[in-house]
């Protein structure tokens, strides 16, 4: 068992931008457009952005799209599309624009990227309308995003890493209500379901300082939960982003970085060439808790695949980096003590693990 714990105290490297009081926002930030607006200058070397929106659909269907004004590792303005079946099969492709391209607001999510685009529509500033258009080669959707839960992000949405600069993650549509339609091999199929869109920029390296994370979201009957777990490395004083968010039908009741996560009961994953944990444990104040029990791997990778022969030998021999990606199904339970009563809604749900130095092999924080 691997037992995390949160940190009593911000390192000074890293400065979280939490409203207060502590390591969490005791009065939620009323989400705006502009903070789902592009962010970096385009014009700089060393930074990031994207949108990603997926949706979980009734016809067993699961589509994961993503905005890359810059990609993470290339650099490329450009989409990606992913498409799960019901049978498991998976579908994905990358395509690569040039920078001009690329057309971005900085006053809302209005956003092209050659045919590809993203609107959002806050005739209703709670629970604002996205579409998002993706079609490439005989594949993509074009789903309308309705919001059920408001914006939220967690303090002022960034992280800063000292002088080397900072992480941003918003979350527009922490639970969206999906409509339209996806394309599978030209084949357009009606669709509805469930949705989510988050939004990240960096203008730093994160291979350079993170050792692991985790992140997810779930739908139970009446509740929404976004988690992310980010572990630094030595280099930022081995600090621990924590980030959550509980909402109970539209309403956010939850807003803190302040909990404990105890990883249980590792196996290992051939594809990936890593281990993994079945279980996460989020225990937060007042015995509320979240457990989450793997059920499959819906996606597994070794990301030293990306890399030339060149490049693998360095990251895994001289940098010690075995970099690995997981996409879990898993059973989950909330429990809630709310007035002296235990509250729990059961479910599943889709969350990820990405690996640079793996967690099993770190001493307890």
């Amino acid at each position: 068992m691997n037992k995390l714990r949160n940190k009593n105290v911000v390192r000074p490297k890293v400065i979280e931008a939490w409203t207060g009081p502590g390591r969490k926002d005791e009065k939620i930030t009323v989400f705006k457009p502009e903070y789902d607006a592009i962010h970096i200058d385009m014009k700089k070397r060393g930074n990031t952005e994207w949108w990603y929106f997926d949706a979980h659909l009734d016809n067993g269907y699961i589509v994961v799209g993503f905005f890359r004004a810059k990609h993470e590792r290339t650099g490329k303005t450009g989409v990606e599309i992913t498409i799960y079946k019901p049978d498991g099969e998976k579908i994905q492709n990358v395509y690569d624009y040039k920078h001009s391209d690329l057309i971005a607001s900085k006053e809302l999510a209005d956003i092209k990227i050659s045919k590809n685009f993203i609107k959002v529509d806050y005739s209703n500033e709670r629970f604002p309308t996205y579409e998002v258009f993706l079609d490439e080669d005989g594949f993509g959707f074009n789903l309308k995003y309705t919001a059920e839960v408001p914006g939220w992000m967690p303090g002022r949405g960034y992280t800063k890493f000292g002088d080397l600069g900072e992480f941003g993650w918003v979350i527009p549509l922490p639970k969206a209500k999906v409509e339209g339609t996806i394309k599978v091999n030209n084949e357009t199929m009606p669709v509805k379901g469930i949705g989510y869109h988050d939004h990240n920029w960096i203008t730093l390296n994160l291979i350079q300082i993170v050792d692991f994370w985790h992140w997810g979201r779930l739908y139970s009957q009446n509740y929404t939960v976004v988690f992310a777990y980010i572990k630094c490395n030595k280099k930022m004083d081995d600090s621990v982003i924590q980030v959550f968010m509980l909402a109970k039908e539209d309403k956010i009741l939850l807003s803190t970085g302040e909990y404990e996560l105890i990883q249980s009961g590792y196996r290992h994953d051939q594809k990936a060439n890593n281990d993994y944990p079945q279980k996460l444990e989020i225990n937060l104040h007042a015995k509320h808790k979240v457990v989450l029990n793997v059920e499959s791997i819906v996606d597994s990778e070794n990301m030293l695949s990306d890399f030339n022969p060149i490049l693998r030998i360095l990251a895994k021999r001289i940098l010690k980096l075995n970099p690995g990606y997981f996409r879990f199904n898993s059973n989950f339970s909330i429990l809630l003590d709310q007035d002296g009563g235990l509250i729990e809604e059961k479910g599943k749900c889709l969350h990820e693990f990405v690996i640079l130095k793996h967690p099993k092999y770190e001493s307890q924080i």
